[in-house]
């Protein structure tokens, strides 16, 4: 029995204007269009969005070579060339905006106004239209209109002094987060706008940066501070409120346990011989203080038994364990590709690629059915839907609440 329907997605017959380039707002762009919106990425003539450009690796013919890092974040979407500051361009962005639900830019404060596509004006063209404004340190405040580079971001906003295996060894997280966290929390706010909207019939403004994403993924660390004015440093693999929490060294190999709790910790030390009532790890408390001991403890019991079989003893202990995988493992693992974390699309210049999927599925909670949207296209080439977007705006007629608003 197939128990998946079709569908396209709970964002179908939304219209999103996507003006932005790099990663924040494509990928905000690309989550809405996953979710089934139609998303219509505005480019630069010629050059197109920056990510066309970064690289290596590009991949494809040595004529249209195509980068992967656009290929990350642009899936589902349609691409036209307009020269917003040409006539012709401002006309064609006008009556997208017009039609638009949704409009999503991430120049720097100041650069929108300066095309003429200011708040007011585009309120003045669809009063429903909501807004996603990215920047990188804000719309306001004394440092506004800084440019916003996500590793420069991941520095000014602490999170680099909590990464690395020490307090004198800051790291960059692997991949931009502060680009992908303020292009999911512009997402966020922009779908509550949407809800709002239904109540009131007016779009707004959601504003959002990246240093404000990395500041609200703080957590616990951000409350180290503020309420008992500890300042947090990097300490390297392991946790630092909970013990035992990290990767450690085995036989020819590493593996990485969680043990987050009493009863966790009791099964841990009788599987492999840890004397549990040692004063200096009777609770966690005592066992964060005493880490060194502990660390060196844990793994005077691991030092015999290889990673698989240790991995296979953690489990059969109840103790949540796991390995470190390379991305060609990831890629190749089922639980990956059950969860449609890997989809196929066409592409026209490379054929069939794989990406990597969207982590979102939906299902009918009577019948268990899932409706999520498995049919994806490929990231667009410059400018390739551009005659056919032109086509749909000059046959389908203005909306009547654009029409009223401006006459």
């Amino acid at each position: 029995m197939n128990n998946h329907s079709p569908a396209r997605g709970p964002l179908d017959g939304y219209l999103v204007v996507d003006l932005s380039r790099a990663l924040a707002g494509p990928h905000a762009g690309m989550m809405l269009a996953d979710l089934g919106a139609r998303v219509i990425k505005v480019e630069t003539p010629g050059t197109g969005d920056d990510t066309r450009g970064w690289g290596p690796p590009f991949v494809g013919p040595e004529e249209t070579p195509q980068a992967t890092y656009f290929l990350s974040c642009n899936r589902n979407k349609e691409s036209i060339a307009l020269d917003l500051k040409s006539e012709d361009g401002a006309a064609v962005l006008t009556d997208l905006v017009r039609r638009a639900d949704v409009l999503v830019e991430n120049f720097r404060p100041g650069v929108l106004d300066r095309l003429g596509f200011p708040p007011a004006r585009l309120h003045e063209l669809n009063p429903r239209l909501v807004i996603l404004s990215i920047s990188g340190f804000g719309h306001d405040g004394p440092e506004a209109t800084r440019s916003g580079y996500d590793q420069i971001v991941q520095g000014e906003a602490g999170l680099m002094s909590l990464t690395g295996s020490g307090a004198g060894d800051p790291q960059r997280v692997g991949v931009p987060i502060a680009d992908l966290l303020s292009g999911m929390y512009g997402a966020f706010g922009l779908l509550a706008a949407l809800l709002e909207r239904e109540r009131t019939g007016k779009g707004q403004v959601v504003r959002t940066s990246l240093l404000a994403a990395v500041v609200g993924v703080h957590a616990f660390q951000g409350t180290r501070h503020t309420v008992a004015g500890e300042v947090p440093a990097a300490q390297g693999n392991h946790h630092p409120s909970i013990a035992p929490y990290g990767l450690f060294s085995c036989r020819e190999g590493m593996v990485q346990i969680s043990v987050g709790s009493e009863r966790l910790w009791e099964a841990f030390a009788a599987a492999f011989g840890i004397d549990a009532s040692r004063a200096e790890f009777a609770d966690n408390a005592q066992r964060v203080r005493n880490r060194p001991a502990l660390v060196a403890a844990v793994e005077h019991a691991f030092a015999d038994i290889e990673a698989e079989p240790l991995l296979e003893k953690l489990r059969a202990a109840g103790i949540p364990a796991g390995k470190v995988r390379t991305l060609d493992e990831v890629y190749a693992w089922e639980q990956v590709r059950s969860q449609g974390l890997v989809v196929d699309v066409e592409h026209p210049v490379l054929g069939t690629v794989s990406l990597p999927g969207p982590p979102l599925r939906f299902f009918d909670a009577m019948q268990g059915t899932e409706s999520t949207r498995r049919v994806h296209a490929a990231p667009p080439l410059l400018d390739e839907h551009g005659d056919a977007i032109r086509r749909w705006l000059a046959g389908s007629p203005q909306p009547a609440a654009a029409e009223s608003t401006e006459a």
